[in-house]
């Protein structure tokens, strides 16, 4: 488990830069901090730590090039901004890195490349090889090829799913605030600062505004929910103010700086980081209580006799959610069946659903080798 004291001891680091710092709250990308960032990342590379950054600001470079005044909500103009910023903001970073003679490699994701357990193997390993030959992958969502149905929605989650990719130690998300307050501090002034928190704690996502920039998709919400995701794989979040002097340095050395989400439960095994990266589900099935406690408190796979009702038209092998009785999601997992399968031996012993559907079947709806819960 990453404490404050274990920082300087860490050697993988992802770290995330939000729009409202790399453009300077929408003026254009801020090349001194970028230039400054990179100086930092570079220090930690001498010093042993290997970073991959995960950067926005090409949405937020192409609307302040393209002169509009606001952030559209049309997806095609997101998709022509990103792809007119995306030029600017890696010729940024490789500038900036190349006098730190470190290479630069840009990786455009999208949830398609993480939802295909192949490509999925293949860009772990290519980021992989990347870091062994020294160079500073930096990473963005491909926004000028994505739809609504398989965006991240905000680089934040982005960042959480490159950590549990990468199995890095700590993740670093620099934002304009502080770090996680007890209560919104843009109405709350006297809200007290939380320098350090348990990953698992309940009532995070409470404490955090769901208000984004402008230039934004996130706020602190998504920031709280991407330190949750990245703990899965045992990963350390720290959420600071990216305009603090050498910050990324200070963080390093362990200094109180933020708020650092400390990993406090068991790691997923690298197939169930997969299948919790999965972001869209193919379908929903409906637990009964029974099933609830079973999944929840024995670590059991789910039967088809706990399933009340089937959603969705998924195939076998396809990422369904589990929902309890109140309609809120338990678990998700790989199904076994067909979704018309599923619903005919919904409710039913393993036997009887053998008979129901006149072959031999696996006795699980949904084995626990391939379910997570949810947080």
């Amino acid at each position: 488990m990453i404490r404050r004291d274990r920082l300087p001891e860490s050697r993988r680091w992802v770290v995330k830069i939000g729009s409202s710092l790399l453009t300077n709250d929408g003026r254009g990308l801020n090349l001194p901090a970028i230039h400054d960032w990179v100086r930092q990342m570079a220090a930690l590379r001498e010093q042993g730590v290997e970073v991959l950054v995960v950067s926005s600001g090409s949405v937020a470079e192409g609307i302040k090039r393209l002169g509009w005044s606001e952030r559209p909500s049309e997806l095609s103009k997101l998709q022509a901004a990103a792809a007119v910023g995306q030029m600017g903001l890696v010729w940024a970073y490789e500038q900036a890195f190349s006098e730190h003679n470190y290479h630069t490699a840009q990786i455009l994701l999208t949830h398609a490349d993480l939802s295909d357990r192949q490509r999925y193997l293949n860009a772990r390993n290519t980021l992989r090889t990347l870091l062994d030959n020294q160079v500073v992958p930096v990473i963005n969502e491909n926004d000028t090829v994505v739809t609504d149905e398989i965006r991240f929605g905000d680089n934040d989650t982005l960042a959480a799913l490159t950590a549990n990719l990468v199995g890095a130690d700590v993740l670093v998300i620099l934002t304009d605030q502080q770090g996680l307050y007890e209560a919104n501090p843009r109405t709350h002034p006297d809200a007290r600062l939380l320098h350090e928190v348990r990953a698992s704690e309940p009532g995070l996502e409470q404490m955090a505004s769901s208000e984004g920039g402008a230039l934004g998709r996130g706020g602190m919400y998504t920031k709280v929910l991407a330190a949750k995701r990245a703990a899965r794989s045992g990963t350390a979040t720290l959420i600071a103010n990216g305009r603090e002097k050498d910050v990324l340095l200070r963080l390093h050395a362990g200094e109180e700086l933020g708020t650092l989400f400390v990993p406090d439960l068991e790691p997923y095994s690298a197939r169930k980081r997969w299948i919790a990266s999965q972001l869209q589900v193919k379908g929903r099935v409906w637990l009964d209580a029974g099933a609830v406690r079973a999944l929840r408190e024995k670590g059991r796979s789910l039967l088809p006799v706990g399933v009340t009702r089937v959603e969705g038209n998924f195939r076998a092998g396809d990422v369904v959610a589990c929902l309890g009785p109140d309609g809120r999601e338990v678990a998700r997992g790989l199904v076994n069946f067909d979704a018309e399968q599923a619903r005919q031996i919904a409710g039913r012993d393993s036997g009887a659903a053998r008979e129901i559907l006149g072959f031999e079947t696996e006795e699980e709806l949904i084995h626990c080798d391939n379910l997570v819960l949810a947080d």
